[in-house]
């Protein structure tokens, strides 16, 4: 079936499933699975191994991230968090101002969070899957230890951050004290031996074996707080997700303890417009979104947080009548000024995201991270694997507000995976990486999807906007030039902003009168290099 070669209006099609991923060798992966009669929690769990290979600074065994999945044979969507929780022994003062290295320590040591990322992994294969758990790491292995081509997503990053890399990962990434360019092939037999042990031996290898001793080890020589506690004690835990109503479609996603409510918050309230009259990216249609999107993000700060601590009251912030309030003070002329309730966080995208579905109609929209691009840093001797800086994305300010990094609480994260249902099955299936753009992005794609009618690679390619602190608003490369002037002349500060890396990823699945899936289509985001292929 045909490929996503990067073309904006391309749609991958099959009759068997769908594969998108930020990687060709990713997706690839995933469908090696799908052919060999695994289902898509199979599929995800090679896709996630292998874009740690080929994708190695956006996510891997050392990260954490969000999973969303419909289980076809019950039914219904679950989701599992790999964010855990932050350790035990973390002093946030020093994350912040007087401590004089305060910003340095969100990056290194003191910034890695509990990795759950291979519980995670274990749990889909455990609960949903159908194939041994070694097999769903060959595609990845065979990678790592026979190297694949650079392109030039990972090389831009390798150019930036090879100076900061420890002399070990330097000798991986690189040859004779330079970073290996596009084109040039990249082997990582430390990951691949890490991958073999995960493989034969299961995830206890990781959290408790000699892998886990020599995470611990690394981050404790170099000032950070994990502690082996932290390691025995991570789970994979299942929630049950959230869901609204919009416009004859349910869009489902993660429930606290991620922050993905903001993202639904905006939709519903964007329901109590006529958005297709407006106009598809028109100057009315962004500026009512932009006053939205600064809504709900204020939502997020005042009302995210640790479910075992405090009850996020989602009941009222996505009821139809909270909706109808906040939509009759919206103004509908001119931007309003934001006011901060923390300080400026960081928009860049260093994440990945993957969507996957198999001939029963099995789903999973999966985002997962390193932090930052290689996370800390840190990459224990030996083990080819980054370690995340997770607490970097927490909100240091004021001191003790809910996102702050509160010790043995759970991390509270970004992301957004998402499920829409129509006529009570699975629809689409959507997500993208890009920090605190993520539950803005979502809506804009989900809003081209239903409201303006799109197929998904028209939905993805489209010129976005997204709010960012303390007043900016980032506008995509390709939105009109007219349009951004009249945005500004509503008081909006727009600003481009031109990382070509919003690299997001969908499907979406036909079925025949017994509701049967019968035919997919997927969409890599034509701004990065992945690639969406059917089976």
């Amino acid at each position: 079936m045909t490929g996503n070669e990067g073309d904006s209006t391309h749609l991958a099609s099959g009759k068997q499933g769908m594969v998108s991923s930020a990687h060709p060798l990713a997706t690839e992966a995933g469908l090696t699975i799908l052919r060999k009669e695994g289902n898509a929690f199979d599929a995800s769990v090679a896709i996630a191994a292998t874009l740690n290979v080929v994708e190695p600074m956006m996510s891997g065994i050392g990260g954490y991230g969000t999973i969303l999945v419909h289980d076809a044979v019950q039914g219904k969507s679950s989701y599992v968090n790999s964010s855990d929780r932050i350790p035990r022994g973390v002093d946030s003062d020093l994350f912040r101002s007087p401590t004089i290295s305060f910003e340095a320590n969100r990056r290194g040591a003191m910034a890695v969070s509990t990795p759950g990322n291979v519980r995670a992994w274990l749990a889909l294969s455990e609960t949903y899957g159908k194939l041994r758990w070694g097999d769903l790491f060959k595609p990845a292995i065979n990678l790592a230890l026979n190297g694949f081509t650079i392109n030039r997503h990972l090389s831009r990053f390798l150019q930036r951050d090879f100076a900061y890399f420890p002399t070990h990962a330097q000798e991986i990434y690189g040859h004779n004290g330079r970073p290996y360019q596009v084109g040039e092939r990249l082997a990582q037999h430390d990951l691949a031996r890490s991958l073999s042990q995960i493989a034969k031996k299961g995830p206890d290898t990781f959290y408790g074996g000699s892998i886990g001793r020599q995470i611990v080890s690394s981050v404790r020589a170099a000032g950070g707080f994990l502690a082996q506690v932290d390691l025995d004690q991570c789970v994979a835990e299942w929630w049950d997700p959230i869901r609204i109503p919009y416009r004859g479609h349910h869009i489902c996603t993660a429930s606290p303890p991620a922050t993905s409510f903001a993202a639904l918050i905006r939709l519903g309230l964007m329901s109590q417009f006529d958005v297709g009259s407006l106009g598809h990216n028109s100057p009315e249609m962004l500026h009512l979104f932009a006053e939205v999107t600064k809504h709900a993000y204020r939502c997020r700060l005042q009302y995210a947080a640790d479910p075992e601590v405090e009850t996020v009251p989602l009941a009222e912030l996505l009821s139809p009548e909270y909706w109808r309030k906040v939509a009759t003070r919206l103004n509908r002329r001119e931007a309003e000024p934001f006011i901060s309730l923390s300080e400026k966080p960081e928009y860049n995208q260093h994440t990945t995201h993957f969507v996957v579905a198999d001939k029963e109609g099995n789903i999973v929209s999966a985002t997962q991270t390193l932090g930052q691009a290689f996370g800390s840093r840190i990459m224990p001797t030996g083990t080819g694997i980054w370690l995340n800086n997770s607490l970097q994305y927490c909100t240091f300010e004021p001191k003790g507000n809910r996102m702050d990094a509160h010790a043995g609480r759970h991390k509270l994260s970004g992301d957004c995976p998402v499920i829409i249902y129509r006529d009570g099955i699975p629809w689409a299936a959507l997500g993208t990486p890009g920090g605190h753009t993520i539950p803005q992005i979502v809506p804009q794609m989900a809003m081209n999807l239903i409201d303006f009618g799109m197929n998904m690679a028209q939905a993805i390619a489209q010129p976005r906007i997204s709010f960012a602190e303390p007043d900016k608003l980032l506008v995509d490369a390709g939105l009109a030039a007219e349009t951004k002037v009249k945005l500004a002349a509503r008081g909006h500060s727009v600003q481009d902003y031109d990382e070509g890396y919003w690299n997001a990823h969908g499907l979406t699945i036909a079925y025949d009168g017994s509701k049967q899936p019968i035919y997919y289509s997927g969409a890599a985001d034509p701004r990065g290099e992945g690639l969406a292929r059917g089976l």
